[in-house]
């Protein structure tokens, strides 16, 4: 079925990340997870916060962050939405795009972040950011880790960004081969080589790049950037959780079928039947009220229903990757959205997406299985994205999902067992019965750069905020 949220460069990966504002840890839960939003019921918090941690996030979003940091040709801006922008170049680098072969001169400055602690020392760790590049700018977000030995990681090229793909832009890209002989980075994923080994990530700083055309004002402004570091078990199967939202809810999210864009515009990860990523996105970000603009859309064959969905597919596309699955990649397109955030996350339980329901907040979800594990998907798949819209009154999981043949047909009803193991385990048994990964609570979340006060508090609770 589709694979654009989950294929072979994750086949060692069992990641995700948080977002901004503060430090937070998740755990493995089990029923009822700490805390309550709304109608969620609490029961079983202690027990809850008793589990091991296995994630930890930490962003850089205020005005204050920003300025912790060591900066070279960079300003913070206060206002309602803090960043940084570039104030006076800090010198001129040339770059050949790989996907053109372009070569230009570019302006850059950098801003790079305190050493941060993992309180969660980590096995894989993921970078992910918020920001605005205009016509003739770009972003390099990078990470350097510290081992649990004592010993360092080069510095990691975590992505090359820009919204656009224009003629005064480069080409949005991960960084293939790189690696030393401890870890590697698979497309937006640093992964330790050998976690039996006892290795771990211990610390890490982020750097930004700043870039833009020589001679020029322009400039990027990046609103967000942050890390998360994992070290989730390996489980074939996760403890059930017990419904948490009493009398079920729904959220009114848009319905969008990937599946009638198959054949459209191959040249983005082979057309409508692998974009189940930037599908589920744009629902969410019209869940919020946004919507691209027609200029936005004039390239788009007006002969195709939902043009939108061609434009988040084009503008989430890693050329490296060959892909619209890239999770960072994602989440800054969410951002490109007026006042909107995008991160990702992992989560440890469905009592902790029905908070998140509670609050009004839907959430997109990463699941990998066989036909016969999701009864009524009708497909099996080694990974896909999903949103999660609601809970029945008995707790079953009503999703969007956007592997359904036409709009009408994309709400669906999925057993919460199923559901649960298939999105949390590690571990899982592919068709042919060979083990492979799963993804381990990976989850997108788009919300309001002011969130309403509900959501700002079940926000913070899980670490986004």
């Amino acid at each position: 079925m589709t694979t654009s949220g989950f294929t072979p460069r994750r086949s060692v990966l069992a990641a995700a990340l948080g977002v901004a504002g503060a430090a937070a840890v998740q755990t493995v839960a089990s029923a009822g997870s700490a805390g309550a939003v709304g109608a969620v019921g609490a029961a079983g918090a202690a027990g809850s916060a008793a589990k091991k941690a296995t994630a930890e996030y930490h962003g850089w979003t205020s005005h204050t962050d920003w300025l912790t940091g060591s900066a070279k040709g960079v300003r913070a801006e206060a206002g309602a939405r803090p960043g940084i922008v570039i104030s006076r170049p800090a010198g001129t680098v040339d770059y050949t795009d790989p996907h053109t072969g372009t070569k230009a001169a570019w302006e850059y400055a950098t801003w790079t972040s305190p050493v941060r602690e993992l309180s969660v020392p980590a096995t894989e760790a993921i970078v992910s950011w918020n920001a605005r590049t205009p016509a003739g700018t770009w972003i390099q977000a990078e990470l350097k880790g510290t081992y649990s030995d004592g010993t360092a990681t080069p510095w990691y090229v975590m992505g090359r960004w820009a919204s656009g793909d224009g003629p005064d832009s480069i080409r949005r890209t991960s960084v293939d081969d790189q690696s030393d002989d401890k870890s590697a980075v698979w497309t937006d994923t640093l992964a330790i080589d050998d976690p039996a080994s006892g290795l771990r990530l211990t610390a890490y700083q982020l750097r930004l790049t700043l870039y833009r055309k020589p001679g020029t004002t322009r400039t990027p402004t990046v609103w967000r950037v942050g890390a998360m570091g994992s070290d989730v078990p390996d489980r074939f199967e996760v403890p059930a959780s017990e419904p948490g939202l009493p009398g079920g809810r729904e959220l009114s999210v848009p319905r969008y079928s990937q599946e009638i864009h198959k054949g459209q515009y191959p040249e983005y990860d082979n057309g409508g039947e692998a974009w189940c990523s930037p599908t589920s996105s744009q629902m969410i970000i019209e869940f919020w009220g946004r919507k691209p603009t027609p200029e936005d859309l004039a390239w788009v064959n007006p002969d195709y229903a939902d043009p939108q969905i061609c434009h988040a597919a084009r503008s989430t596309f890693d050329y490296q990757y060959d892909g619209c699955g890239n999770w960072p990649f994602n989440a800054a397109y969410a951002a490109t959205y007026r006042d909107l955030q995008g991160v990702v996350t992992r989560l440890g339980s469905l009592n902790d997406v029905e908070k998140l329901i509670a609050a009004g907040i839907p959430v997109i979800t990463s699941q990998s299985f066989l036909k016969e594990e999701l009864d009524g998907a009708g497909y099996g798949t080694a990974g896909h994205l999903m949103t999660v819209i609601g809970f029945t009154p008995t707790g079953d999981v009503i999703a969007n999902d956007p592997a359904s043949p036409d709009n009408p047909s994309v709400r669906r009803v999925y057993k919460r067992r199923q559901w649960e193991n298939i999105w949390l385990r590690t571990k899982r048994h592919n068709a042919q019965g060979k083990v492979v990964s799963g993804t381990g609570g990976v989850c997108y979340l788009y919300f309001p750069a002011k969130p309403a006060p509900a959501q700002h508090r079940v926000l913070r609770e899980l670490g986004v905020l």
